[in-house]
């Protein structure tokens, strides 16, 4: 029997398991998509050759295909935890093949396995978001969401700076050996609590069928949240991706933009994360929605003062604490927002198309970046980022008002 008790409460036993789950399932796949890339360039692999590596993405983005699989067998906490489980061992046990595998004889098997890896593990992330959903209450997912972001933020730092480094001192085998211990570690959290319970009968829930993932689109209203989801960030992700291209043209070494980006932006996006989670839950979805709104402006705006000039290195990191940062805040706000959109017993379909539609935008935007910084240089990037963001900020003050009463009925859930 579900517990629908109002006192269940997030505990940071709670908050521990889910982070250990999303940092598990972060740091394998930020060191495959960003560390073998560079492996391969330092052995002379022909760039079309890597090219290839961006297929091993390719589940994350349709993983909302079999989504309604894991909710239609998933109605008890044993249910979920048998896949949340089993989907890391298998995990594990792909990367263990591929520490046995040679880069340069087994190359193609070795994409492969990392595909087929990268399936299990977006399968754990469905179990994982509909399981957060469904034990989580309202007030809670604000900080529940703040683990989900660090997790994935810790998991891109360690994953794409700190594993670079452990390479080079233990060797491919070794390195991946301590990856697939540490997935199976991760899961430990989740086994030994027993704490966690329902907060509805699964019984009562619709099951859930194949093409449910096609009728998301076709509640009422829910448009307003899919645009939303299109565009709050939309004018940070073409700067994060030009970036490190940016820095490079401004004569940054691979280590210093490795440090200023890759670690200190990274880590300052998982400290806006932890900071983001507590104070959505103090001044509601309304009301944050709006405030990080506006920090996502600020930051674009920032940029537009390096038109015509060549920034220092402090004006750069000021740059670099305002993009992350916003991108931490925008971060809990979309995935919080998702959450509470989410139909009986399509938990993690619902959540799953969601957080997809924020991947298949961005690339969107990211290509778009990449053709307007190639022809009309930085500067117009840099203009189309704030344009974008002030689209942004209009489209939520339009479509999400800040009205006393909605704001007060949140402050009483909160």
């Amino acid at each position: 029997m579900a517990n629908t008790s109002p006192s269940h409460a997030v505990t940071k036993q709670h908050l521990l398991t889910f982070f250990s789950l999303y940092i598990a399932q972060s740091i394998p796949m930020s060191f495959f998509a960003t560390v073998i890339p560079v492996m391969m360039r330092q052995e002379a692999f022909p760039l079309s050759t890597i090219g290839y590596l961006q297929l091993i993405k390719l589940p994350w983005i349709i993983k909302f295909l079999w989504a309604p699989l894991v909710d239609r067998h998933s109605k008890s906490i044993r249910d979920y935890k048998r896949w949340i489980i089993f989907s890391e061992f298998v995990y594990a046990v792909f990367i263990i093949c591929i520490a046995c595998l040679n880069l340069h004889t087994n190359f193609q098997l070795i994409v492969v396995l990392i595909i087929l890896s990268l399936v299990t593990s977006a399968t754990q992330d469905i179990a994982t978001d509909a399981l957060a959903i469904r034990t989580t209450p309202h007030k809670g997912k604000a900080l529940l969401n703040s683990m989900q972001s660090m997790g994935s933020f810790a998991g891109t730092l360690v994953g794409s700076g700190v594993l670079l480094i452990v390479y080079k001192q233990f060797g491919w085998d070794i390195l991946l050996f301590c990856l697939a211990l540490f997935v199976l570690i991760a899961v430990v959290p989740l086994w030994k609590n027993k704490q966690v319970h329902l907060l509805d009968d699964a019984r009562l829930s619709p099951r859930a069928r194949f093409h449910d993932f096609a009728l998301f689109f076709a509640q009422k209203r829910i448009w307003k949240q899919v645009l939303f989801l299109v565009f709050y960030y939309s004018g940070l992700i073409g700067l994060l991706a030009m970036l490190r291209p940016y820095l490079v043209d401004l004569g940054y070494s691979m280590k210093a933009i490795g440090v200023m980006s890759g670690i200190v932006g990274t880590g300052f996006a998982f400290m806006a994360s932890f900071l983001a989670g507590r104070l959505l839950r103090k001044i509601g979805r309304t009301i944050a929605r709006i405030l990080f709104a506006c920090f996502i402006l600020l930051a674009t705006l920032y940029f537009l003062t390096f038109i015509g000039t060549v920034p220092s290195t402090t004006d750069i990191y000021i740059g670099i604490f305002l993009l992350w940062g916003a991108y931490g805040f925008g971060t809990i706000e979309v995935y919080t927002t998702a959450m509470d959109l989410v139909r009986p017993g399509r938990e993690g379909t619902d959540f799953t198309i969601q957080i997809v539609l924020t991947h298949l935008s961005g690339i969107i935007v990211v290509i778009l970046s990449g053709h307007v910084a190639q022809r009309w240089g930085y500067d117009a990037l840099f203009v189309m980022s704030s344009g974008l963001a002030a689209l942004s900020l209009c489209y939520v003050l339009f479509f999400f008002p800040l009205r006393i009463e909605s704001v007060a009925e949140e402050l009483d859930k909160t």
